[in-house]
């Protein structure tokens, strides 16, 4: 592993703890370090994670870290308190969970051990049928979790990424499939995402639905139609340099999911009669 390391006192509001009783639980699961971390992917790492926290305090959900790369792990059945899960971004998903043998151009991050954990508490969370909001690399997880594949170095890539000496990230146009959870939350056909990524969903798996593509039909999002809310986006919607509105309306949504979730609500503490 890298010798860098995301300090979660540095990505985790202290406000939470302000939210009132009945508050929706929410674990965030993301990797806080990964191998060939470099200063610049830290503070990428820093910055997303810091802004999804900062979403979900505002959405009115108290939000846990879990980390995927964490030496004593949460057990999976941990999840099951939490009224709904998100999974972050982060390196790339191993080649060998999606059936890829041959080289990987561009490949960094990839921590087997963190994958095959964040397969297990997706599977944990679709039994259960709790929220899932998966982004970026969790989108692609979600994918793989469900028997689909990864394309796992796109090519072109321009639509998707900076190229050499630019910014990773990039405005990039995504078409939303009619009647998607994520169009109806948005409100519009095409919207302008932020993107940095060189893998994507490769074959979608049975059990979900395309719900965007990009300009050249690379799969952009997906959804679970057998479960009550199951939402992967490949974009960043926690890019701070992104649509501030689309971003709360895509967390809020999830959080409102979260908060009637009847698996969990149950044992969520109850604000006092007199509060």
């Amino acid at each position: 592993m890298s010798g860098l390391r995301v300090n979660p006192a540095d990505v985790v509001p202290a406000a939470f703890e302000h939210l009132p009783a009945d508050a929706p639980r929410v674990a965030v699961v993301v990797s806080l370090t990964f191998l060939g971390m470099t200063q610049q992917t830290l503070e990428l790492m820093e910055r997303f994670t810091r802004v999804a926290f900062e979403t979900l305090l505002a959405a009115g959900a108290r939000a846990e870290l879990v980390d995927s790369a964490a030496e004593h792990l949460t057990p999976e059945a941990e999840l099951a308190k939490y009224d709904g899960v998100l999974f972050l971004g982060g390196g790339d998903v191993d080649a060998s969970l999606y059936g890829h043998t041959g080289p990987v151009p561009n490949s960094y991050g990839v921590d087997l051990r963190a994958d095959q954990y964040c397969v297990d508490l997706i599977h944990g969370v679709l039994e259960r049928d709790q929220p899932l909001l998966a982004i970026c690399r969790g989108s692609q997880l979600l994918n793989v979790a469900c028997g689909g594949t990864l394309i796992p170095d796109l090519d072109p890539w321009h639509l998707h990424r900076g190229g050499p000496g630019q910014p990773m990230f990039l405005d990039e146009k995504v078409n939303l499939a009619p009647g998607s959870k994520v169009a109806a939350i948005l409100g519009r056909p095409t919207v302008s995402v932020r993107s940095g990524h060189h893998q994507a969903v490769g074959t979608v798996a049975a059990e979900l639905k395309v719900a965007a593509l990009a300009q050249d039909g690379v799969v952009e999002g997906t959804e679970h139609p057998g479960k009550t809310w199951v939402v992967g986006v490949q974009w960043h919607p926690e890019d701070s340099d992104g649509d501030a509105n689309d971003r709360s309306l895509l967390f809020e949504e999830f959080v409102r999911q979260s908060r009637l979730n009847p698996a969990a609500a149950p044992d969520r503490p109850q604000e006092p009669a007199n509060a």
